[in-house]
């Protein structure tokens, strides 16, 4: 039985498909599934039941991978104790970052990371709060990046920076005369949310108290805030951006930028950590090398701005 052997068979109950697996393990598939078969052999067991689609495991299957992933876990963690004690950088470092803050902030530090430590192998994966808060807690990730809300009070979290959110607003909507966007105005009925579930949809309808628009079938549903943004281009509607997609806009885009009035709604985004994560000095170069490409004054709260939690 080898620590192989055992990742081979978490890729395939987590994506629940061989080829898969073994693209993800950047083996081939006859690889991996001889690597499971003589696990099993050895075991006596048989893991995955072949004949679903979806692959399954079966019921002494599942108590094997419930096994293995402890074994991976302790072994990662002895791995990076290690690592941690000699003082290097070397190692993987994997980060979840809300799909509505990695087009904007990733291209910032990441591509300078990279240069700067390659012997760092970070590694970066998008996902909504939830699947982000499951994963940190089940080792699937070292850390992520993610607004601050309710719930992770277990976690080991660090600011980041504090950002501003912004309406974006077709020529032609009543609200693209005005110099600044108050919630009272938002009654359009053509008002482009997220799906339910993010929390950067979530906040806003708090915030801006969009109990219509959170009801209305008007409220067309995506998960894409470049998706809205390109309909809002087109000449309908109102959606909201995070402040830091506006130094990616074109002049033209930024015609239809829109500040809040005070106060301003501001989300804390933070890197969130499990309280027992060992890579301290790789944690704190990331830390370092992300807040040193932000502009200055999104690195504090202010008092004109309203956090929403």
């Amino acid at each position: 039985m080898t620590l192989q052997q055992l990742e081979y068979v978490m890729a395939v109950y987590r994506l629940r498909h061989f080829a898969k697996a073994a693209d993800y393990c950047n083996v081939t598939q006859p690889t991996l599934s001889s690597m499971i078969q003589k696990l099993e052999d050895e075991l006596g067991v048989r893991i995955f039941d072949r004949k679903r689609q979806p692959i399954l495991p079966t019921k002494a299957g599942m108590k094997v991978i419930e096994q293995a992933w402890k074994v991976l876990l302790r072994a990662r963690k002895l791995q990076q104790m290690v690592e941690e004690e000699k003082q290097t950088l070397a190692g993987t470092f994997y980060i979840g970052v809300l799909p509505t803050i990695a087009p904007y902030l990733v291209p910032r530090f990441f591509p300078q990371l990279m240069k700067e430590f390659p012997e760092m192998d970070v590694r970066i994966r998008e996902m909504k709060t939830e699947d982000m808060k499951r994963a940190i807690r089940h080792g699937d990730l070292d850390a992520g990046i993610l607004a601050r809300v309710e719930g992770w009070e277990d976690m080991e979290c660090h600011t980041l920076y504090y950002e501003q959110f912004y309406a974006y607003v077709a020529e032609g909507e009543p609200l693209y005369v005005k110099d600044y966007v108050r919630p009272a105005d938002l009654s359009g009925e053509y008002l482009w949310l997220l799906d339910e579930g993010h929390c950067f949809r979530d906040q806003l309808v708090k915030f801006c108290q969009l109990k219509a628009a959170a009801k209305s079938k008007l409220s067309y549903r995506l998960g894409s805030i470049e998706t809205f943004m390109r309909i809002v281009e087109q000449g309908k509607g109102v959606t909201f951006i995070p402040q830091l997609a506006i130094p990616q806009l074109s002049g033209e885009q930024q015609r239809l930028v829109r500040p809040f009035a005070h106060p301003v709604p501001t989300r804390e985004i933070v890197m969130a950590v499990s309280p027992g994560f060992v890579r301290h000095r790789m944690l704190q170069t990331v830390l370092e090398r992300i807040r040193e490409c932000l502009p200055e004054d999104m690195l504090k709260a202010q008092q004109s701005r309203q956090r929403l939690v």
